[in-house]
């Protein structure tokens, strides 16, 4: 397909196919962009912007996956392993009720002495002090750990998860490629895994999101292999609310040494992102990893949403970065990329819109 056709395609708002989504890396970033952004005023029309002030606490470092690519989890004489108290997580939970927030994501790894009892008494001790929090939390590696150490089935997991009060679960993805996956977290849930949490959580009628973390040695065709997963999945339940493209962040990982990603690299993979997922409302502009500048750009090529203002984040400062923000910040740079702030919740729905 000629790239003039490929471009009737995407502005007649008909799906893209993984050659196609492949050939979009060639296009110049600005005529991308563009597409992109049509794109978006599809999926969401006028100029609104959400962000959601959220808190992740990471109750312990402790992982049996081991990843090379995480500088967060404990290693003998490098990392000091800890656990918090179920005091020390409510008064986090309090701190974030007290300054507004809305969005707390419990998140911890893959602790070996963590059963499915833990993670119980967690959500209903938090969720009873706290029933206005949404609980945005775990992830599906943690549910895969769960169903594993009790027994019980992924779609039982979620089951009593929800009903002890957790609102939704992260799609912490990685990146969804095998070969990839083998490399860096051998120890974690494979793709097909990772697909069957996302159907049970479908299954309890329970939403998710699907993030993306590149930059790790893939090619460009594995990235859009990623986005056909996350597609497909989509296709097949509907509880993805958001796609969150990171680029890794090499620096105190056991990837140290590896070039990182371009801002380049990323406005990229959020703009085809865009374009290649058409049944996914919302695209995040990752100011965390990328910083709020680059953030701000993504607004204009297919992103619609900053995400969270993170009051607590240790996992990616762990690796050296230290972009913080506030909700003024947010509100500004949204204002100044031309759009209008809105303060949202969990399932992106209005609180409060600035302008």
């Amino acid at each position: 397909m000629t790239r003039h056709h490929l471009s009737e395609k995407i502005y007649k708002g008909q799906r893209i196919s993984p050659d196609e989504a492949l050939t979009l890396f060639s296009w110049d970033i600005i005529d991308l962009g563009k597409a992109a952004d049509f794109r978006r005023r599809q999926a969401c029309p006028g100029n609104d912007v959400g962000f959601i002030i959220d808190r992740i606490i990471n109750f312990t470092n402790i992982c049996q996956a081991a990843c090379s690519f995480c500088a967060f989890h404990a290693r003998a004489d490098v990392i000091k392993p800890y656990e918090m108290s179920m005091d020390d997580i409510l008064e986090k939970v309090g701190e974030l009720s007290d300054a507004g927030g809305v969005q707390v994501m419990l998140q911890g790894g893959l602790h070996p002495g963590y059963g499915l009892e833990k993670y119980i008494e967690m959500t209903q001790t938090v969720k009873a002090r706290f029933p206005n929090i949404r609980l945005h939390s775990f992830s599906p590696a943690e549910l895969f750990h769960m169903s594993q150490k009790s027994s019980l089935s992924l779609t039982r997991v979620v089951k009593e998860l929800k009903e002890a009060g957790l609102d939704s679960v992260p799609g912490a993805s990685d990146l969804l490629v095998a070969r990839v996956r083998k490399q860096i977290s051998p120890k974690k849930i494979t793709v097909e895994q990772w697909k069957e949490a996302m159907i049970a959580l479908s299954e309890n009628d329970m939403k998710s999101s699907a993030t993306m973390t590149y930059g790790m040695g893939e090619t460009q065709r594995e990235k859009i292999e990623h986005l056909r997963v996350v597609r497909e999945v989509q296709d097949q339940t509907g509880i993805i609310r958001c796609f969150i493209p990171w680029s890794f962040s090499p620096e105190r990982t056991g990837l140290r040494g590896m070039a990182p990603a371009t801002g380049f690299e990323y406005l990229q993979v959020a703009a085809i992102g865009r374009i290649f997922l058409d049944n996914v409302v919302h695209i995040q502009a990752g100011w965390l990893t990328e910083g709020l500048k680059l953030a701000q750009l993504a607004l204009a090529m297919g992103a619609d949403d900053m995400g969270g203002v993170l009051t607590e984040e240790v996992v990616v400062k762990a690796t050296g970065i230290k972009n913080r923000a506030d909700a003024a910040q947010f509100i500004e740079i949204i204002k100044n990329a031309g759009k209008i702030p809105v303060f949202r919740d969990s399932d992106y729905k209005a609180i409060k819109k600035y302008g």
